[in-house]
């Protein structure tokens, strides 16, 4: 995990902010997205963008998340906007290399995660679980305690 911070310290504030950011916003960060409402409820406020938006979610990453009871068919990938970024406190990026955007004040923390398009199902449900436990892992690291039995699973 890459971790940057931008030139200001950013304001921390008891109820945090995070975006999750990839090329697509079809896979990676719409379950980044889902597990942290899972896992945080409305503990966190949690946002999803790219930079180069697809037309639909990726249908293996749906079905995985599906599979856990957790469901994304409901999102539309989109861009990120300079008003996101002015709400958050903490920005995730996966695989989005330099098309993602640097803004002082934020917090920048890089996943180095597989994308799922055009995957099978199983790699699918790999990276599902490796991002639920990165998911997991930020929500105690902002003092959030999961509800009883979310637990992200293989």
């Amino acid at each position: 995990m890459q971790e940057r911070h931008s030139a200001h310290t950013p304001h921390e504030t008891h109820h945090p902010t995070v975006l999750f950011l990839c090329v697509h916003n079809a896979g990676r960060s719409q379950m980044a997205l889902g597990w942290l409402r899972a896992l945080a409820g409305d503990s966190v406020t949690g946002l999803s963008a790219g930079s180069e938006p697809a037309d639909r979610l990726n249908p293996q990453a749906i079905e995985a998340m599906r599979e856990v009871g957790i469901d994304i068919s409901g999102e539309q990938p989109k861009r990120w906007t300079e008003e996101m970024l002015g709400r958050v406190n903490l920005v995730i990026t996966m695989g989005c290399g330099d098309s993602c955007p640097i803004y002082p004040g934020i917090r920048y923390v890089d996943w180095e995660i597989d994308d799922p398009a055009g995957q099978p199902l199983d790699e699918v449900r790999r990276i599902r679980y490796d991002i639920g436990r990165r998911v997991q892992a930020l929500v105690r690291e902002l003092g959030v305690t999961p509800p009883e039995g979310a637990e992200p699973r293989a």
